[in-house]
């Protein structure tokens, strides 16, 4: 379900080279194809907490909700920790996992694998819980926090022991996108390398949106205002169609 970066850095070549307003490198497409996706990405979360104060409606094809959730749930992803390493003090390193955003801990403490759902709280709530004994966290309400050392760490309260597990779900980021190429040697050009590349990962439906964003970084680095209202013109024109 990628968008072939190929695809689309030749329609962005096709629109900046007409009537020879500009070219834009393969190192900077690569800059402004980053850049983009991760706009569109961010922008899915946004979108689906403005629809979701908004009512819905019965079909499902229709509904902008489901369609925003739907293209949530490619990056959502459900991993066993049991073979990771989960320190004695519950600390779990997430970083290998591209990790976005955590959905849901599910922490087991005993080797049936009776998972229990863990509550997340901040440093300032934890302090307070921690001070009650109807709120204190035990094995059968545990909690986590977030790693003052980044977003990427968690830590599980009370920590499992070496028989238990976690489980973890989470929404990952999305690859880089890179358009690959190698330099020919007779007309001194960039030439396509499908083995080098890496695609977008979003819906394809998002494939024209990724050509105006680049389209309007290209201008903005370029000092081209004619290229960077192109942009701008035919992403409002995609943004004003999809929330009507």
């Amino acid at each position: 379900m990628a968008i072939s970066v190929d695809d689309v850095y030749q329609k962005v070549l096709a629109i900046a080279n007409k009537e020879q307003r500009g070219y834009i490198t393969p190192q900077e497409f690569n800059l402004f194809a980053d850049h983009a996706q991760k706009e569109i990405f961010e922008q899915y979360f946004y979108d689906l907490n403005q629809f979701d104060r908004m009512p819905g409606n019965s079909m499902g094809h229709s509904d902008v909700k489901d369609i925003i959730e739907s293209k949530i749930s490619a990056f959502e992803i459900w991993t066993d920790l049991a073979n990771t390493t989960v320190n004695a003090n519950g600390d779990v390193n997430l970083g290998q996992f591209l990790l976005y955003r955590v959905v849901e801990v599910m922490v087991s403490y005993d080797s049936n694998k009776n998972y229990k759902p863990a509550e997340e709280v901040t440093a300032k709530e934890y302090r307070k819980y921690s001070e009650s004994p109807l709120a204190k966290e035990n094995e059968k309400r545990p909690v986590y926090i977030h790693d003052a050392s980044g977003f990427d760490r968690i830590k599980i309260i009370p920590p499992p022991p070496a028989v238990g597990s976690v489980i973890i779900n989470y929404i990952k980021k999305p690859l880089t996108p890179k358009w690959g190429y190698v330099v020919s040697q007779n007309s001194n050009t960039a030439l396509w390398n499908p083995g080098t590349s890496t695609d977008f990962e979003l819906h394809p439906s998002e494939e024209s949106e990724l050509v105006y964003k680049i389209l309007k970084l290209a201008g903005i680095s370029m000092v081209r205002n004619d290229i960077m209202k192109a942009g701008q013109g035919m992403e409002s024109a995609q943004i004003q169609q999809e929330k009507q």
